[in-house]
């Protein structure tokens, strides 16, 4: 089998349709997809049997539900792929995905991994019952990634080595990158781990890889609805995010303000412990921390999820130490900005402060209609 796509799904049968039909509509055989279902309690099964005529679609389901990473790992291990894609059931493949990979695989000498670009859609429900958005592109490469170029060894973990800056490089969602089986065989124990599952499973196989390739061909659409965890966040109703994700993650000095943060932390923290030889020298950069924090303080202050009283309540948590590292900010453009925006009246959306540079639609429901409506034409 060259391709397995992996679809864990807890109670999505509302986008499953739309995004089953993106994999299997492509008219590509040698590839399979896995349905996990997490004793789902919606329309999944009718759903999922209308598909039943096509032998690539394997359908599985919990007696009872189990974490989210619990369900990844439960898909994988159903999978026999040499390369294997994990979707959300929010998520949307775009036509030719499979020709377009299996192409680079071939011209590239089978490489451990391929990143990829693709666009946002998120859906009017989860911010505006009238209006959705979208980005284009989802994630914005640095220019130092050029379209088929092959990254090796030294490259791959300076990739990881920055995540412990707060910097990341390439998105952490799954459906951007593809692995091979190859490299995922080399992580040792679970694949997938908590807070974060997609998170901790890139960067070991970062660590790993010998070869990776770059494209900036826009290959996906990625979903944001209200059941995404994307949706608490920018909702600030993050504890929901968390019960989602079945996760709680604390730290010594962790700082009140966001959970993807935070949550960076403790993944950073599971990724040294596991890989001493790769990162025994490398440390999670707390001036980085902080800096980040207080970007989301700002942002949550100029939208009105916070008052200057709770502002200025966090920042008085900062230890002297913090503050000191925080003189950085004097000669950081974006925090300079970012401080400077306290003083203004004008308070941005949520969708603008959490998405790259994000443009609203009418009449658009699903990422089908996405595709059909915006992109196709």
């Amino acid at each position: 089998m060259k391709f397995s796509v992996l679809l864990p799904t807890r109670n999505g049968g509302k986008y499953l349709k739309s995004c089953i039909d993106s994999v299997l509509c492509q008219d590509f055989k040698d590839m399979e997809l896995i349905v996990f279902d997490n004793a789902n309690t919606d329309n999944t099964s009718e759903v999922v049997e209308s598909f039943s005529d096509d032998k690539r679609l394997k359908y599985f389901k919990t007696d009872n539900v189990v974490s989210v990473t619990d369900n990844w790992n439960n898909a994988i291990k159903k999978s026999s792929g040499d390369y294997v894609l994990m979707i959300g059931d929010d998520d949307y493949l775009l036509p030719g995905y499979f020709d377009t990979i299996d192409s680079i695989i071939e011209e590239n000498n089978f490489p451990d991994g391929i990143s990829y670009c693709g666009y946002s859609f998120i859906y009017p429900d989860a911010i505006d019952n009238s209006l959705s958005y979208y980005s284009n592109p989802h994630f914005k490469y640095e220019n130092k990634f050029i379209d088929g170029e092959i990254i090796f060894e030294k490259q791959l973990k300076s990739i990881v080595y920055d995540m412990f800056k707060f910097h990341n490089r390439i998105p952490l969602n799954t459906l951007p990158h593809i692995w091979s089986r190859r490299v995922m065989d080399l992580v040792e124990g679970d694949l997938f781990r908590p807070p974060y599952p997609d998170h901790f499973a890139l960067n070991a196989i970062l660590l790993n890889a010998k070869t990776w390739v770059f494209s900036k061909k826009k290959l996906y659409i990625i979903g944001v609805t209200p059941k995404s965890y994307g949706h608490y966040v920018f909702s600030d109703e993050q504890k929901g995010g968390e019960d989602y994700l079945g996760i709680s993650g604390e730290f010594p000095g962790q700082l009140p303000g966001s959970t993807l943060i935070n949550n960076m932390y403790v993944w950073l923290q599971l990724l040294k412990d596991n890989y001493p030889n790769f990162l025994s020298d490398i440390r999670i950069s707390r001036n980085n921390y902080v800096k980040h924090q207080l970007h989301f303080w700002i942002s949550q202050y100029r939208h009105g999820s916070i008052n200057r009283k709770d502002l200025f309540h966090r920042i008085g948590l900062l230890t002297l130490k913090d503050k000191f590292g925080l003189i950085s900010v004097l000669w950081h453009k974006r925090s300079l900005l970012a401080l400077k925006s306290i003083f203004k009246r004008l308070k941005p959306s949520k969708v603008d402060t959490f998405y790259y540079g994000p443009k609203s639609l009418e009449g658009v429901l699903n990422a089908n209609d996405f595709y059909n409506k915006v992109i196709k034409k």
